[in-house]
C-alpha cells in the first residue's frame, strides 16, 4: 500500500499542470498520483498521460467526462490506494522540505500503528504581484509535535480557517463517512472540509508551509466576479452545509463551535456576494436564502442573524448595503481572506 494518494484534478490545464505534478516527484514511491482529466479538450490528457508513461509505478492517469472539480475528487477516492488523501488543484503545487517531513509523519503513523484519521499543515497564499506571502497556519490553535482530540484544540480566530489545501485524511475515512460532492459545481471544497470532520477522532498538526496556494489567474473560480456570476454554485453548497452539518448531534463541543465558525464564513460570503452584486435578482435571492436558513434550522438563524457578522450584512436600504460592503472590503484587508 502507499502511504500517500494525491489527486490532482485537471481541467484545461496544460499551461501550468507540470509544475504541479514536478513538485509531487520527489515523494518517490511511497506516493500515488491519480492524474484526473475531468474532460479536458487541450492537451491535459496528452500530458498526463505522458507523466504516466514516464513514471508508471507513481503516476496513473484517469480520464472521465467533464463532471467537475468534485467529480474529480470523487474519482480520486474511488481510485486511491494509499493509506492517506490530498487533493492538489493542477495550478498549485507543494514546497519540498515540508513534503518530505509530511511523508516522514505518514511513514511513523503507519509504522508505530498510531493511525491518526487528519493530518493538518499550512498553506500558503501565492498571490500574483505581491512580494508578502500570507501563510494560514494553525499553531495557536492547535498542538504540535502529538496526536490530539478535538477537546485539545485552542479557538480559531476570525479569518483563520481548514481549507482542501491544510488537511490530509485517512482516505478510508472519506469512504466510511459516505463523502460524495455534487457535480458540476464549484466550491465544494467546504464539503470537503466540513463533512468529514465529526467522523475524525485522532488529529495531528505539522506546523510546515506545505501547500502552495496559487491565486491570480482572472478566470479562477476564487475571483470576485467569478464568484458572482457563479453565485447559484456558492449558494447550494451553502445550503449543503447547512442541511447537512448537525451541530446538535456533535459530541465535541469545541468541534461544534469550529464547524458553526465555518459555516458562519460561508453563509457571510454567500450573503456579501449577493450584495455586491447588487441586482434586483440577487437581492431577492439574498432573502429567499436566508429564509431557506430559516426554515431548515430556526438556531442557527438566529444565531447567524443576531451576530455580530449578520447585523452587519442585514442593514436595511442602499445605505446599509454600502455599509456592509465597506465593512466586507475592511475584513478583506484586515484577514487576507478572498
Amino acid at each position: 500500500m502507499k502511504l500517500l494518494s494525491v489527486v490532482v484534478p485537471c481541467y484545461n490545464s496544460q499551461d501550468y499542470m507540470r509544475n504541479c505534478i514536478e513538485s509531487l516527484l520527489p515523494g518517490g514511491e511511497s506516493v500515488e498520483i491519480l492524474i484526473v482529466n475531468d474532460g479536458s479538450s487541450d492537451n491535459t490528457g496528452d500530458i498526463a498521460d505522458e507523466y504516466a508513461a514516464k513514471y508508471p509505478s507513481m503516476i496513473k492517469t484517469i480520464h472521465q467526462t467533464n463532471g467537475g472539480h468534485g467529480e474529480a475528487v470523487n474519482t480520486g477516492i474511488r481510485h486511491a490506494s494509499g493509506l492517506y488523501f490530498k487533493v492538489v488543484d493542477s495550478d498549485d503545487w507543494v514546497d519540498t522540505p515540508a513534503y518530505l517531513k509530511v511523508l516522514t509523519a505518514l511513514k511513523r503513523f503507519a509504522t508505530e500503528g498510531e493511525l491518526i484519521d487528519l493530518l493538518i499543515s499550512n498553506f500558503v497564499y501565492e498571490k500574483e504581484g505581491k512580494k508578502h506571502k500570507k501563510v494560514m497556519k494553525y499553531g495557536n490553535v492547535l498542538p504540535e509535535n502529538k496526536s490530539f482530540t478535538w477537546d485539545e484544540i485552542g479557538r480559531f480566530r476570525k479569518g483563520q480557517y481548514l481549507m482542501m489545501h491544510s488537511l490530509m485524511y485517512r482516505t478510508a475515512l472519506l469512504r466510511e463517512c459516505g463523502l460524495v460532492l455534487p457535480k458540476h459545481t464549484f466550491y465544494v471544497d467546504n464539503l470537503y472540509v466540513t463533512i468529514p470532520l465529526p467522523y475524525v477522532n485522532r488529529i495531528f498538526y505539522l506546523n510546515v508551509d506545505f501547500y502552495r496556494y496559487f491565486i491570480g489567474r482572472s478566470d479562477q473560480s476564487i475571483n470576485e466576479k467569478v464568484m458572482i456570476s457563479r453565485i447559484d454554485q456558492q449558494l447550494k453548497v451553502n445550503k449543503l452545509m447547512i442541511e447537512l452539518i448537525d451541530l446538535d448531534s456533535i459530541r465535541s463541543s469545541k468541534l461544534s463551535q469550529y464547524l458553526y465558525h465555518h459555516l458562519e464564513i460561508v453563509t457571510m460570503i454567500s450573503t456579501i456576494l449577493l450584495l455586491r452584486s447588487g441586482s434586483k435578482e440577487n437581492l431577492q435571492k439574498k432573502r429567499a436564502f436566508w429564509r431557506f436558513i430559516m426554515e431548515c434550522d430556526l438556531e442557527l438563524y438566529r444565531h447567524l442573524r443576531y451576530g455580530m457578522m449578520g447585523r452587519l450584512l442585514s442593514l436595511p436600504g442602499l445605505f446599509g448595503r454600502s455599509i456592509s460592503v465597506g465593512v466586507y472590503k475592511i475584513t478583506q484587508k484586515v484577514v487576507g481572506f478572498n
